[in-house]
């Protein structure tokens, strides 16, 4: 399965703490293996149809299309999901 993701996600990813950033890059290299990754967490409300991946405080949110995945967000758990 293909990962993408979002540049807007990239420069989330270039402002993470460098050992997060490693902890944080081994959960979306594991995206490729999808559905078989454990510890996805399915969203609901507003952000309904999305995933989520956690490591320590810091959250992976994607969604998945066909064939692919797109990881939208990634940043520290204290206000992740307001939008």
């Amino acid at each position: 399965m293909d990962v993408l993701v979002t540049a807007s996600a990239l420069e989330e990813f270039t402002r993470l703490p460098r050992p997060i950033q490693a902890r944080v890059l081994q959960l979306v290299e594991r995206l490729d293996r999808w559905p078989q990754v454990s510890g996805a967490k399915a969203l609901s409300g507003n952000l309904a149809g999305s995933f989520r991946l956690r490591t320590g405080n810091y959250r992976v949110q994607f969604h998945v299309e066909p064939g692919r995945i797109i990881v939208d967000r990634m940043g520290h758990r204290e206000g992740f999901y307001d939008d």
